[in-house]
């Protein structure tokens, strides 16, 4: 519920050290976790609908100021979304909140990069309007650490693997290679947290004895069928615990969309 970012970073960062020392521990038996409908988050950015954003070109500064602005966004909203994982599935093991305080830690980190990339630009974090997209599923799959897992993580967060290849081509482009550089940490190390989320997502289908990729395809055709678009980033996604099964059904939802 911290709402300045960066003091939400710096105790995402304390969680994560203090849960490798051993300084913290969950508590199953605490009172059960509540709804946030709102997490901690500044006045601005101002929230609107993904068609009233503006859409620039890279081949000016203020273009590539608000892309780097929607990816401030997203790292923000995944510090809140790893710690929301460890606040409201506290019943899972002990591994489950170590991945995610350590993710936490992680999307900290990157925002942080981000933020400063976007501070040399000019800008700061909320100077452009932004979605709330990210925070609206975590709402939806907060009752079911299965449906958590397979709609952020392997959904949301995953199409960060699909485009950011290409964000980098075109700021290659452009002439931007500090931004170039931020962006191929994030890529790399995202590859990693959605790999969390499809291990988990694995564990939980065995514990209730169902097949993964059928449920898989079921809960994206039910929940999130608008989400799918390509291209698809076969190699990370591979990498970060998709089968090829599973990015079959992805592109056949996705071709019976279009």
């Amino acid at each position: 519920m911290e709402s300045d970012p960066a003091c939400k970073c710096a105790a995402a960062a304390a969680l994560w050290r203090d849960w490798q020392t051993g300084a913290l521990a969950v508590e199953a038996a605490a009172a059960p976790p509540v709804a946030v409908p709102v997490p901690g988050r500044p006045t601005r950015p101002r929230l609107v609908a993904p068609r009233e954003l503006p859409r620039r070109g890279l081949g000016t500064q203020e273009g590539r100021a608000a892309l780097v602005h929607a990816v401030a966004h997203i790292e923000f909203n995944a510090v809140n979304l790893a710690l929301d994982a460890v606040y409201r599935f506290r019943e899972l093991p002990d591994d489950f909140a170590g991945d995610w305080l350590r993710i936490a830690a992680e999307e900290a980190r990157h925002f942080g990069m981000v933020r400063e990339r976007l501070q040399d630009l000019g800008c700061d974090y909320g100077d452009y309007p932004a979605h709330n997209g990210l925070w609206e599923m975590a709402c939806k799959t907060d009752r079911d650490p299965l449906l958590r897992m397979a709609l952020v993580p392997r959904v949301l967060e995953a199409r960060g693997l699909d485009v950011t290849p290409g964000m980098i081509e075109r700021l290659s482009a452009a002439g931007d290679l500090e931004t170039v550089a931020v962006l191929e940490v994030i890529l790399r190390e995202e590859v990693g947290h959605v790999a969390a989320g499809s291990r988990w997502y694995a564990e939980l289908c065995r514990a209730r004895g169902l097949e993964p990729e059928a449920t898989f395809r079921e809960l994206v055709r039910e929940h999130a069928p608008g989400h799918v678009q390509g291209p698809l980033h076969a190699e990370a996604r591979l990498a970060a615990g998709f089968s090829a099964a599973e990015l079959d059904g992805l592109e056949s939802l996705r071709l019976r969309r279009d």
